[in-house]
């Protein structure tokens, strides 16, 4: 086919320089224009082309320098958290340490305010023992003495004899703890 078609070519090539030359030809002059045509349009065209190409290379460089911006922003701000991040586990720990010294502090001083207390309330104890011990020894003279003023009744109204006044007050006296408990 392709053997045909080259054929048919050189029969029309042959057929145009019996008749005139290419110069007669219709497929030579439109030949002719289009290459023209491309030429001539070949240099707006290569221009359009030229500054759309320029125009694309600068938006990328443009995008390209404000992604390299936005990248240097994205790192300052990045060293920026780490930075406060840093500085708030310092603070952090050293509310931390302040809270541990507090309690500690506060566990001593509730110490020495138990100790205190507990020595107030033993003296207060020991004073109202003593008091005790004290009204106690009072009851028991107060009732000692009544007993013998009564033993003392008791030997004049019935005038016995000294022997038999010294027996009642031994047995007012044996009998004295058995009235204290009572």
């Amino acid at each position: 086919m392709i053997s045909a078609a080259h054929a048919a070519s050189e029969h029309a090539a042959a057929a145009a320089h019996e008749s005139g030359g290419m110069l007669h030809d219709p497929t030579f002059w439109v030949a002719l224009a289009f290459i023209v045509l491309i030429i001539l349009a070949a240099k707006p065209v290569g221009r359009i082309l030229a500054t759309a190409l320029d125009d694309r290379a600068d938006t990328i460089k443009a995008q390209l320098d404000e992604a390299e911006k936005l990248r240097e922003e994205a790192q300052q701000l990045l060293a920026s958290y780490k930075r406060k991040q840093q500085e708030a586990e310092e603070e952090a720990a050293k509310i931390l340490q302040r809270a541990k010294d507090e309690a500690a502090r506060l566990e001593v001083k509730s110490k020495e305010n138990l100790e205190a207390a507990l020595k107030r309330r033993e003296a207060a104890a020991t004073a109202r023992i003593a008091q005790a011990e004290a009204t106690a020894i009072e009851e028991v003279q107060a009732f000692a003495t009544s007993v013998a003023l009564k033993a003392a009744e008791q030997l004049m109204s019935d005038n016995i004899s000294a022997q038999k006044a010294n027996a009642m007050i031994d047995a007012a006296i044996a009998e004295l703890p058995k009235q204290l408990h009572s």
